[in-house]
């Protein structure tokens, strides 16, 4: 994780907003903070930003509808805030692209850990981990682990979420193996909504709209029936 990652709050209310910002920078982040849409969009402008901390409800322009338009040309990982615990709000987010979600009232310590499991993630292996292939290919396509990219046989590079990203990384490494719902939230460490196991059916829906012909006749990435999901292809380590 960076020595300093930059943390980018858009949050409407003054009082969490001065919270966390508080909280985070005391444990050695650099924080900026926005209301809406209007002030993140003039925070990205200037500076690159390595994780969003994006509430729902928000004047003007939603956090559901920003989550939606950063996803469009951006990676960065965004955790949402949210006083609506209905499974139906989690699921439209995550639709949307959201990596994570915390609800209010909210303990600022859950939020730090989940924060700091995102960061975790995107720099990749620490120094005692196994050293592992970093490249596989796979029906015509590139998966580059260290790099966090993935090329598809047409050499198009196609943007993934860190979530997506995790997911796909964990059923590659267990190509033909079928692996149940829990064991996929745990092998790819995945903090997106803890023990929702939901997530894992939206990312798998998102990562078969990027990458297979046919979404709804699924070539890739297979559900077996009472089971979970299995990767098809045979995968060349490199």
């Amino acid at each position: 994780m960076k020595s300093e990652p930059h943390i980018l709050i858009v949050d409407d209310d003054d009082a969490i907003r001065d919270l966390l910002h508080e909280f985070l920078k005391k444990r050695g982040m650099r924080v900026s903070v926005a209301r809406d849409s209007e002030e993140m969009q003039a925070i990205f402008s200037r500076t690159p930003v390595d994780l969003l901390i994006l509430d729902v409800m928000l004047p003007g322009k939603s956090g559901m509808e920003i989550c939606r338009d950063i996803r469009m040309h951006s990676r960065v990982p965004i955790i949402m805030l949210t006083a609506i615990t209905e499974t139906t709000d989690r699921v439209v987010g995550l639709e949307m692209g959201a990596d994570d979600y915390v609800s209010k009232p909210f303990d600022p310590r859950e939020l730090l850990a989940r924060v700091r499991a995102v960061l975790r993630r995107l720099d990749g292996p620490g120094p005692d981990r196994r050293i592992e292939p970093q490249v596989y290919k796979f029906a015509g396509w590139t998966m580059d682990c260290s790099r966090r990219r993935l090329v598809s046989p047409d050499n198009v590079r196609v943007e993934l979420t860190s979530g997506e990203f995790n997911l796909l990384e964990t059923l590659v490494k267990s190509a033909q193996r079928m692996l149940s719902r829990d064991q996929l939230l745990e092998l790819a460490g995945s903090n997106v909504a803890y023990g929702y196991d939901r997530s894992i059916d939206i990312l798998i829906s998102r990562l078969r709209r990027k990458m297979e012909d046919d979404p709804r006749s699924p070539k890739l990435i297979l559900t077996i029936r009472g089971g979970g999901y299995q990767f098809v292809p045979e995968v060349v380590a490199e």
